[in-house]
This record gives structure tokens, sequence and C-alpha cells, in this order.
């Protein structure tokens, strides 16, 4: 998404900061931003356009309606924008709105300090690019027919992306990402494209135990080459928590393949709330099971801080929207304290994903000890032999520095 189509609305009783925001979403391309000057008045706009804005910015400090007021009712009108706060807080009223957002089904994107920068501006507009990224992509889902032909046809594809220590350079888990693959053209479709519409068509199944079965069968090759105790980490639909069925029929496939589920991590998205009596069985017949468990892309959905505490996880990987730009987001940076902390007192792995600039891998560096690295600027996702050819380039690099 270009600045010019994406729509703002900026509320703040005050005019000069207003005008600043006005100012500075013109020099930024952003031709489509409201300026609002009552809290109440924007909720009226929001609630008659619920899919109007694709963020708001506001104050904290306004009277009639005050900030946190205003998010627990944007929470309340079900607004699927990401949220900004126009504020200097301090740590524990970050981690505190930051809470308070997810409790409220509220997506909080960060917060932009006093006196307003255009920079600052700028960085939060491109973390909102990586929120409503995925949301553009599904609105192109390839169609129902192309869909069934490919897992008639068995072009359901793993691609692998690895999770590295970055204190032992050592890579710990290998993370299996769908694709579609034509036998005849060779043509790749990524995920967003038909993940939504195998949702839709109760097909999710089908696509999920045939990457399985092909990714447990390259397992023992990736193993070798790797030297070391290494596992393999899949992507689960929370609706698929909703099957009984789902820990018999993926440890079948394991036992069929010579595998434990010890050798396997199961990432869940936070992308819908995990809160079903079925849901919670099923994460829990899992982890009995052996299966580590995973939230995936944690800062952009509904877990909050004190059911990072409840639910069974092994792991927890970040959202590359708090790894974004990491290295001058205060926002950011605070979170990440804040589950680091968490993460060591609860014996939780924390993944950092996403990560694609240098700036943001060196400023991660202090947490080398307690956090797994993923991202472009590491591997892209890579087929079995493009991943086998970069893991033993990989592993001669590391034994040089030795």
């Amino acid at each position: 998404m270009q600045n010019s189509e994406t729509r703002i609305i900026v509320v703040d009783d005050s005019p000069a900061i207003l005008l600043v925001m006005q100012a500075i979403m013109t020099e930024l391309d952003v031709t489509n931003a409201t300026m609002c000057n009552s809290a109440i008045d924007a909720l009226a706009l929001i609630k008659k356009r619920p899919l109007g804005y694709d963020a708001v910015f506001t104050d904290l400090n306004m009277p009639e309606m005050d900030g946190m007021e205003f998010i627990r009712q944007l929470g309340e009108c079900k607004f699927q924008g990401g949220i900004v706060i126009i504020s200097e807080m301090d740590s524990k009223i970050i981690e505190l709105a930051a809470n308070l957002a997810r409790f409220h089904s509220t997506h909080l994107l960060g917060n932009i300090s006093k006196p307003v920068q255009l920079s600052e501006v700028s960085r939060v507009l491109e973390k909102l690019k990586l929120f409503i990224e995925p949301v553009e992509q599904a609105n192109q889902p390839i169609t129902e027919d192309l869909l069934l032909d490919a897992i008639s046809k068995n072009e359901i594809t793993p691609f692998y992306q690895p999770k590295i220590n970055r204190a032992t350079k050592r890579i710990t888990s290998v993370e299996v990402l769908a694709r579609i693959v034509s036998n005849e053209t060779g043509q790749l479709i990524l995920p967003d494209r038909f993940i939504g519409v195998a949702e839709d068509l109760d097909l999710i199944n089908l696509i999920t135990f045939q990457l399985f079965e092909k990714a447990t069968e390259d397992f023992q090759e990736i193993r070798q080459t790797l030297h070391g105790e290494v596992k393999l980490a899949f992507n689960l639909s929370p609706l698929q928590l909703d099957d009984y069925g789902c820990p018999d029929k993926l440890a079948l496939i394991l036992e069929l393949n010579h595998l434990k589920p010890e050798n396997i991590i199961l990432e869940i998205t936070e992308h819908q709330p995990l809160n079903r009596p079925l849901q919670l069985e099923t994460l829990n017949r899992l982890r009995m099971r052996g299966f580590d468990i995973s939230l995936d892309d944690y800062g952009t959905g509904f877990t909050n801080l004190s059911q990072l505490k409840t639910l069974p996880l092994n792991e927890i990987k970040l959202d590359r929207s708090l790894v974004s730009h990491i290295d001058t987001d205060r926002f950011s940076q605070v979170i990440v304290d804040g589950l680091v902390d968490i993460a060591q007192n609860e014996g939780i792995v924390l993944v950092a994903e996403g990560i694609e600039r240098i700036e943001e891998l060196n400023y991660l560096e202090r947490y080398k000890n307690t956090l797994l690295m993923q991202g472009f600027l590491i591997s892209r996702p890579k087929s079995k032999r493009e991943f086998l050819r970069w893991a033993l380039s990989w592993l001669r690099m590391i034994n040089s520095d030795q």
C-alpha cells in the first residue's frame, strides 16, 4: 500500500498538533487524512464507516472522552485498523496501554512523542503497512477450482526458513511454510492467496496434512545436513484446534515417518482469540503428546500478557511489526523488554521474526542469549534443495569463525 492510499484519522484536542499532523501527512503523501479535535466526533465518524480508516492517531489526555476510553470504544465497535498514541509515555504506561488494547481487541501499533516529528510518523506508517499487507493480499485469493486442483495434484509444497541462536550461531529449528508450486509450469503461489480460501472451504486440514507429510519426509535429510538437534515448525490455524482428532492425525503422520512429537513445533497464529474450551483442550492434548506450542505473530492479535502465563506455550514469536525499526521505536523496545522478562521467568523461547534490516539485527544482539532470530536478512524461505545449499554455506561460515 502506498501512503496516498492510506486512510488516517487524527484525534487531538490541540489545534496546533492537528495543524502539525496535517502538514506531516501532506509531506508524506497521505492525502486521505481526517483531523478531529474530539474523540466523541471521531468515534461517530468511525461508526458510520467502520472500514473507512486504516489507522487512528490519538492523544491520551483529552476532555469529554480521553484516549483510553476512546480505545475501549473502538474495541467495542470492532475497529479493525491500527491505533497509534500521540503522547510521551513511560515504559509502564506503554506496557499497560498495549495490554489493555489487546484486552479490548484493538491493535496498538505504537506511540509517537510530542513535539511530533516527521520521521516518527513516517516510521509508524511503515509499521502500518506491515499490519495492513496481509489483509490486502487476502483480497486477491485464488479460485476454489484452482485450490482443489492444486490439492488433487499434490502441489502443496514446503519451503523452509531457519531460526537462529545468535549466541551459538546454531540453527535451532526450521519453519515450514506452505507454497503451491505448479507441477506443469513451476508457478509459485504464496499462502496469503490460498490459506484464507482453504479455511473458508474447510480444506485447511488437507493443506496442513499434505504439507506435514512432505516436510517430515524431508526432515531426515535436513537433520543430517545440520549435524545436530533441530526441530521442524509448522503453522496451524486456530480453526484447526476445533478438531478433536488433530493431535491423533499429526501423531500418526510422524509415526509413519519415524519421528516423534518432540521433533515438532506447532505455531498457532494469534489473529483470532484462543479462548474456546475445545481450542484450549486441543492445545493441552498436543502438549501432552509432546509437541512444542508456539504463539505466532504476537503483537497483532488478542493474547494479553496474563494469558501468556496460562497458555501451555513453549515459544512466542514477535510479529514483524514489533521488530521493524525496533532500533528507533521506543514502543517496540519497551514491549520486547517486557516479553524477554516474561519469557525468561516462564521458561519460554522468544523468537524475533521479520528481521530485514541490519540495524534491527544489531539492536537485537543485546538479547542474543535469550532471543532466537528469523527473517529475510538471515534467510528467505527456500525450497528444500535451496535451503540445504544455504545450510551448508551457513555451517562453513560459522566453522571458519571458530
